[in-house]
């Protein structure tokens, strides 16, 4: 693929900021400055990281480039120069030529970005078509070239699919081809790996990396990440409060921060999943009989025939959660994590297995369920923004379950409303709120506490940590750890973060295309042996230095395993076509069987144990 410019022109500044500020506007007019004379510039054919907490204006500064300021917000001095030119004294339509085709925004969301019935191709080129830029035949010529680029699989033909056909990972690289298509001087990627699982993130790294040089346009690259920003980044600029506190080249940044700010965000890196990280739980309140228990579960969905769904995602699957005690459940997407807590929770009914709640058989259905019996299994969902209503104050939110499983109200129900706050260490003025005036972190506190109101004994955990930066995320898995000791609460967390599930839970589950490939005690599961996707996972998480992801890349686990799918097959292994060890004749034919060691560490391979270490 070409290079857009010539060799001299690719030190070009595209984008720069002068002093740049932004207030936000108050309801009495007055306004509030939020971002606070910010400096730095991006050159061609660079990436330059835009790191800080929540609210530290990494969002907002990184849309000055589209000349945007969210609603509340008003360009209050400096400037915003694209190739030259102050886009934040710009009109909507002096901007129009420019947002999209010339500047493309890439979102955290891809699910979000496309439209759900248009087919994937024809969203791709809409730019530069609508821009009068290509015609469609150079559009659909330059979409395929990308696709190619971005390795995306069946690059002919992916473009004819509708986007809930493809992976989420598939879609984040599908909307990476939208931004180039038009051929961008600069483009704005925020968050764009975030919500992704450790192998997905590293193919659309790789995959993001290489376009950018090849295409030779500039990078801003907004993340809370430090370990993600080091494989990426040519330059890092450190935000906190609107200002900047540390800014230079990547390596500098990474080896030898200056700032007191930019060695709390290193020191807050998640360390790198091994045995001896978690914090683990007393016995305090454990009991003889499990919490919850699902035994032999079979569940899918489609049509029943023969008594199973056509699409069966889970198979044989086995987990039991004792009393004040945290079961991790990890994998990639597509594994059946979600699945399993939707079949807990009784909103997906198992074809096959028994559900039991302290002992006792629970009804696979919801509908069937007792109101005691769903008090004690509660749901806390990934995007607090999307669970929580945003016409309802905070202290109705939280003030339902405890109206319905526990009939208060008046204020007896204020009260409790108001502790249940304390519980999740925010402060009782929060009852008067609306989600919109609280912050990610704070949302899902919310979230947590609207859980904790029905005194349940079991919490699932969906991802909750994977939307929040690194320092937040960590504040809520310590308010969970102290939730765990003090109510002596079980959690199931499901997330795709090894880090997070070493520092917290104390057993794993390892899920792969539906079926448990491994489980055992945290610190059995993250020591050798490993199940060969184990292994993958484990490697996959990124390592806070420069290099990492070329190193990473060149090792036998992501040649065999990274760029593949996750295949939910009937026949053998599931991870055969992605297993550097596979036998064939054996693993694509035979299901591997369970191997159980003395300290109840299960892996399910047709390799011994022995073997694996």
């Amino acid at each position: 693929m070409a290079k857009k410019t010539t060799d001299h022109q690719n030190n070009d500044i595209v984008f720069e900021a002068k002093s740049l500020k932004i207030n936000a506007i108050r309801d009495d007019g007055s306004e509030l400055p939020i971002v606070k004379g910010v400096d730095f510039h991006v050159r061609r054919g660079e990436v330059v990281a835009l790191i800080g907490e929540s609210g530290s204006g990494k969002t907002t500064i990184s849309l000055a480039s589209l000349g945007y300021c969210k609603p509340g917000l008003t360009f209050a001095g400096g400037e915003a120069l694209f190739m030259g030119q102050d886009v934040s004294k710009m009109t909507t339509d002096e901007l129009r030529p420019i947002r999209g085709e010339k500047v493309a925004y890439l979102a955290q969301s891809a699910a979000a970005t496309f439209n759900p019935s248009i087919r994937i191709n024809e969203q791709v080129t809409e730019a530069p078509i609508l821009h009068n830029t290509k015609t469609k035949a150079e559009a659909d010529k330059k979409a395929l070239e990308l696709y190619h680029a971005l390795e995306l699989p069946d690059p002919e033909h992916i473009g004819n699919r509708y986007p809930h056909q493809v992976s989420g990972g598939q879609l984040q690289r599908l909307m990476a081809a939208m931004a180039l298509c038009g051929d961008p001087d600069l483009l704005v990627l925020d968050e764009p790996t975030t919500a992704l699982d450790v192998t997905t993130q590293i193919e659309v790294l790789k995959a993001f990396k290489t376009v950018i040089k090849q295409q030779g346009a500039a990078a801003i690259y907004v993340t809370h990440d430090l370990a993600v920003v080091a494989q990426i980044a040519d330059h890092i600029v450190v935000l906190y409060n609107g200002e900047v506190k540390e800014a230079g080249p990547t390596d500098v940044l990474i080896n030898s921060p200056q700032h007191p700010y930019t060695k709390r965000l290193m020191e807050a890196i998640r360390p790198l999943p091994e045995a001896g990280q978690g914090e683990e739980s007393d016995d305090t309140h454990k009991r003889d009989i499990p919490a919850l228990e699902v035994n032999q579960i079979d569940a899918g969905y489609g049509k029943i025939v023969n008594g199973m769904p056509t699409s069966l995602i889970l198979k044989d699957v086995n987990v039991s959660i004792k009393r004040g005690k945290t079961v991790g459940i990890i994998g990639e997407s597509g594994c059946g994590k979600s699945t399993l807590a939707r079949v807990f929770a009784g909103l997906l009914p198992p074809a096959n297995g028994d559900i039991l709640l302290d002992g006792n058989p629970l009804a696979p259905s919801l509908k069937q369920r007792s109101r005691e019996e769903l008090r004690k299994i509660q749901f806390v969902y990934q995007m607090a923004d999307t669970a929580l209503n945003p016409r309802q104050r905070i202290g109705d939110i939280v003030g339902r379950p405890l109206e319905f499983y526990h009939g208060l109200s008046g204020k007896e129900k204020t009260q409790r409303v108001h502790e249940l706050l304390e519980m999740v260490e925010l402060p009782s003025q929060f009852a008067e709120r609306y989600p919109h005036e609280l912050s990610g972190g704070q949302k899902q506190r919310i979230n947590l506490a609207r859980a904790l109101a029905s005194d349940p004994e079991v919490v699932l955990c969906d991802e909750v940590t994977s939307a929040l930066d690194t320092i937040v995320g960590a504040n809520v898995i310590e308010l969970l750890k102290r939730l765990r000791r003090e109510l002596g609460v079980s959690f199931v967390f499901i997330s795709h973060d090894l880090s997070t599930v070493a520092s917290f839970a104390d057993e794993i589950v390892v899920l792969y295309a539906g079926r448990v490939a491994e489980q055992g005690p945290t610190d059995q599961v993250l020591s050798p042996p490993y199940h060969p996707y184990t292994r993958l996972l484990i490697s996959s998480v990124p390592e806070p230095r420069v290099g990492w992801l070329e190193d990473m890349t060149k090792t036998k686990e992501a040649i065999s395993g990274i760029s593949g799918a996750v295949d939910i097959n009937a026949r053998g292994c599931p991870f055969y076509k992605r297993c550097p060890h596979a036998i064939t004749g054996t693993c694509d034919t035979t299901p591997p069987p369970r191997q159980i060691d003395k300290n109840n560490h299960i892996i399910e391979c047709h390799l011994d144990i022995k073997d694996l270490l």
